[in-house]
């Protein structure tokens, strides 16, 4: 395994590290009942392979990822790996709510520490919100208990606002949305680029976009990757744009079974800083404005917004609304129909906004599954 400096501190951390937010299911199930078996065999797999960087979150699989992760942590993993967890921060309404929510991290995974602990999911609303109750002194107040090692934030805002936090505090990390279609969205490369020469970790979250650049890679790029002096995926393609920015201390996937795993870690052990050829970075220009111009919805199927209050599946009918712009919707109108029936299509929205609240990505979710059901009306 590669490893790369974190920030200013003396920890080397591996370049991939094993996201927690997408384990592996039970068959049939929601994303709330965890394949405890292969979720922990997985876990094992990747610190066996030199994986040291485990990331979680309260909310991640209904709050049973945090459950997982300690148990899989068992039997001396624990002490081979930084720990990852993140505070809520739309759960809380006081200064107090900091201290309950992260005991009851910490009592759901067993442990007494984590080695880092971030404010989840900034933006201009929750910032704001963060410093009127206090949570910078309470991440100091939290390192003096021993409770906690690196204090970051992951973040889902504008460039503006992320420069804003970085320099309001001594951050030892943060996180932010980093692919080829992200470029120059929230933080961005500009962001990336800031916070490292402050001598700050970034970590990598969602390299691969949710997985759509590699479900929903367009024939067009396909071509060009065919064309290419050396062979390689989308998955391949995109990682490796990533891992070639020295700023970049880890790359987070959240993997769903073995083989994304193993065919990550392969990847990412051949992919240390500048690991990209001239002509391999004149075949990225080439996909760059595909991937960019292709997206209908920025979804990357996080679940933050799940569950819907009347049961509307909108990562799936985001999927689908996706997937019209590689074929006809004619194509997908028999899936539609079927989430329709069940009630899990936009028919179903009450137009509540408590997703709109939740969202990371800030979808106007509302008017999106208008536009879903009205391009499927046909």
């Amino acid at each position: 395994m590669l490893y790369r400096k974190f920030g200013k501190s003396n920890f080397m951390a591996s370049a991939l590290g094993m996201g927690c937010m997408r384990l592996p299911l039970e068959k049939g199930k929601d994303s709330a009942h965890i394949d405890e078996k292969a979720a922990i065999e997985m876990i094992h797999h990747a610190i066996d392979s030199g994986i040291n960087y485990i990331d979680t979150a309260y909310p991640y699989h209904s709050g049973n990822s945090e459950r997982v992760v300690g148990r899989a942590l068992k039997g001396g993993y624990r002490e081979k790996v930084k720990l990852a967890t993140k505070l809520p921060i739309w759960l809380t309404h006081s200064s107090e709510d900091f201290d309950k929510l992260f005991d009851e991290q910490l009592k759901k995974m067993s442990v007494d520490r984590v080695d880092v602990y971030l404010l989840h999911a900034l933006d201009a609303s929750s910032w704001k919100k963060a410093q009127q109750y206090g949570f910078l002194e309470k991440l100091d107040q939290a390192k003096k208990q021993g409770k906690l090692g690196f204090a970051g934030f992951s973040f889902h805002g504008t460039a503006e606002c992320f420069r804003e936090i970085i320099d309001a505090y001594d951050w030892d990390m943060c996180q932010i949305q980093f692919n080829i279609i992200d470029e120059h969205i929230q933080a961005g490369v500009e962001g990336l680029r800031y916070a490292a020469a402050k001598g700050i970790a970034v970590v990598v979250m969602e390299p691969l976009k949710g997985g759509s650049v590699i479900t929903n890679a367009p024939a067009e790029a396909r071509k060009i990757m065919e064309q290419a002096d050396i062979s390689r995926t989308p998955q391949d393609w995109a990682l490796r744009w990533v891992a070639d920015f020295e700023e970049v201390s880890v790359i987070l996937s959240g993997m769903s079974n073995m083989e994304q795993l193993k065919d990550n870690i392969a990847i990412m052990n051949a992919a240390p800083p500048h690991c990209l050829s001239e002509s391999e970075r004149k075949t990225l220009e080439r996909l760059k404005p595909i991937y960019q111009n292709a997206e209908m919805v920025g979804c990357t199927a996080c679940g933050y917004c799940m569950p819907c209050p009347s049961g509307v599946n909108i990562p799936e009918v985001f999927k689908l609304y996706n997937n019209t712009v590689y074929d006809s919707p004619r194509s997908f109108k028999k899936q539609f129909d079927a989430m329709e029936s069940k009630g899990e299509g936009p028919s179903a929205c009450i137009a509540c906004g408590k997703c709109e609240k939740l969202c990371p990505q800030h979808i106007p979710v509302i008017e999106t599954l208008k536009e879903v059901k009205k391009l499927f009306d046909i």
